[in-house]
């Protein structure tokens, strides 16, 4: 789910470059904030028996979860311009410990030493295409707009494939959502410069765009390595 709303005007940024550099840091200390929790968090389940007794022995609980999840952000992107920052900052913090029980699951299939190594890969290609996203003059909004429509067919395809159950499928999506979420980091990032660079037009508010920027490169990276350790991941 893409969550920032789309912002094409073209600024001059050189204006706002202190305000820029601002929200980059408040945005990327508040995604690591959320990729930490999500972590403790997941590992925290995987090693509780009562926690992966309640999860995984009613067939309700993941769709609870994953309900709650999808309510949370539809809820936070709908309303950040009328939350206070707080409140804002408080709905992401509880979308990324959920999301950490989620994914606990990823702790009982895979050895830690792969999904360590994993995560140092997405990390530093995220960095990479987020500098990427940054500083390039080119515009990436004509691609943003194709991405996010392969990203409809990805998801489309994922759901599908749950059915049909076929390997190359399977891999054919993995290697195709790899590329769609590399290239939504450059595009995402981007767009939070620009929005940053506009001086908050149409109501956006610095704590909204801080929240919002932070929660859409979080779900990129997320994304980006999950597929990732279908690749590298070693099951146990």
């Amino acid at each position: 789910m893409r969550s920032l709303p789309s912002d094409q005007t073209a600024v001059d940024t050189t204006a706002y470059e202190g305000e820029i550099q601002l929200v980059f840091s408040q945005v990327y200390l508040l995604m690591a904030l959320g990729l930490v929790i999500t972590a403790v968090v997941a590992a925290s389940v995987s090693t509780s028996p009562a926690m992966l007794r309640l999860i995984y022995s009613n067939w309700w609980a993941p769709l609870a979860l994953f309900a709650v999840q999808i309510i949370l952000v539809i809820a936070l992107t709908a309303a950040v311009s009328r939350l206070s920052t707080g409140v804002a900052v408080a709905l992401f913090v509880a979308y990324a410990a959920l999301l950490g029980v989620s994914l606990s699951a990823i702790f009982l299939v895979y050895t830690d030493a792969s999904i360590a190594a994993t995560f140092l890969v997405t990390g530093g290609t995220f960095g990479v295409m987020s500098i990427f996203g940054f500083v390039t003059k080119r515009d990436l909004t004509k691609l943003g707009s194709l991405l996010i429509m392969l990203l409809i067919g990805f998801v489309l395809g994922s759901l599908l494939n749950i059915f049909l159950r076929s390997p190359a499928l399977y891999w054919i999506l993995t290697y195709a959502g790899i590329g769609i979420f590399i290239g939504l980091i450059a595009y995402d990032t981007q767009k939070i410069k620009r929005m940053a660079a506009s001086g908050f037009a149409g109501g956006r508010t610095r704590g909204g765009l801080v929240v919002m920027g932070a929660l859409a490169l979080y779900l990129d990276f997320i994304n980006l390595f999950l597929l990732l350790l279908r690749i590298f991941g070693r099951n146990r």
